[in-house]
């Protein structure tokens, strides 16, 4: 069975110098970075330590490039952890991307929305812009089979 649950995250926004963020050294608290434009990321990390994860990144950016900027977009994006039975062939009814592995990340078309899907343990999450979460889900559910699970 596959499932779909929403997910809590924390994504902070930097964009800098490309330099600046390729000499970045990444927050720890679990977060991942997701290199989306040589002058652009994201920090994708549990909700809870939003506010950490900010200043870390708004500190360590500005050692490199004092007019970078850093800001909490969460609210600009909606997650769901997609789990269960092959993950993979779920995720070809979205997308013409590969799930990523453990700890890998890809960006592109899911549901005929710009989206980013992290590769996890258990199967993968689907980061999309908040403004198209609704429909992202419903293709999830619809096209991919999967079951809603909330908590």
């Amino acid at each position: 069975m596959r499932e779909l649950q929403p997910r809590s995250v924390a994504v902070v926004a930097c964009a800098a110098e490309p330099r600046a963020l390729d000499a970045l050294v990444a927050p720890g608290h679990g977060s991942r970075v997701v290199r989306t434009a040589p002058d652009e990321l994201l920090v994708v990390a549990a909700a809870d330590v939003a506010d950490t994860v900010e200043r870390e990144v708004r500190d360590r950016i500005a050692a490199v490039d004092a007019d970078a900027l850093v800001l909490d977009a969460s609210d600009g994006w909606q997650a769901w952890a997609l789990r269960g039975d092959d993950v993979p062939a779920a995720l070809s009814y979205l997308s013409a991307l590969e799930a990523p592995p453990p700890g890998g990340w890809v960006q592109g078309d899911v549901a005929r929305v710009g989206a980013i899907v992290l590769g996890e343990d258990d199967g993968v999450t689907i980061l999309a812009p908040a403004f198209h979460g609704a429909h992202v889900r419903e293709r999830a559910l619809e096209d991919a089979s999967a079951t809603e699970r909330h908590g």
